[in-house]
């Protein structure tokens, strides 16, 4: 295999998803506006997503809480992946697919935003947790790929990324959580 022409090809397509992100600016600002919003309201920012989306849902809750760019007061964020107590006693009782919703039950409230992370936009227990925080009056955000899946039909902002490949979306959203930080950051 030539790797030269392997990385080539990938630059190549990673540029071009960006390109196509260009189309998504106008939402990422009313996302990052209603970050805003709700931390100004005494909210928080609840993220949550499986595999790598979970690792960058942890990326992002630490971003906002320490620090993007800019020194400022810590703001309220939390990864609802990260406590490994409650994933394996909700997953044990109720099953993987409420996993976060039982969390969003506890944790969320009207004046926050949620925010899942997943590739295809139908985990099961995403979906189910964004079901969660739109009863509550939440702000809800889902960060897919592809054709948005069933996020598309039940959040407030489903920033789709432009790509059916699981590398690009998974690039793309941290491209974008990180752009969600900085205009949460420069308020």
């Amino acid at each position: 295999m030539d790797y030269i022409d392997y990385l080539k090809g990938e630059h190549a397509a990673h540029s071009e998803m960006f390109r196509a992100l260009k189309p998504l600016f106008p939402l990422i600002s009313n996302v990052g506006i209603a970050m805003q919003n709700s931390i100004k309201a005494g909210g928080k920012i609840l993220l949550m997503g499986n595999g790598g989306s979970a690792a960058d849902s942890q990326h992002l809750a630490a971003e906002i809480v320490g620090r993007f760019k800019k020194e400022r007061k810590a703001m309220p964020a939390i990864a609802l992946t990260t406590d490994t107590s409650i994933l394996t006693s909700v997953g044990n009782d109720y099953g993987y697919d409420y996993i976060f919703s039982r969390q969003i039950e506890a944790l969320c409230r009207p004046e926050d935003v949620v925010i899942g992370i997943t590739t295809s936009g139908n985990s099961a227990n995403v979906v189910n947790a964004i079901k969660a925080a739109q009863e509550i009056g939440a702000t809800t955000v889902g960060l897919t790929g592809g054709t948005g899946g069933k996020l598309t039909a039940i959040c407030d902002h489903n920033l789709i990324m432009p790509s059916n490949v699981t590398a690009r979306i998974q690039e793309a959203h941290i491209f974008v959580g990180h752009c969600l930080c900085e205009i949460l950051e420069s308020d």
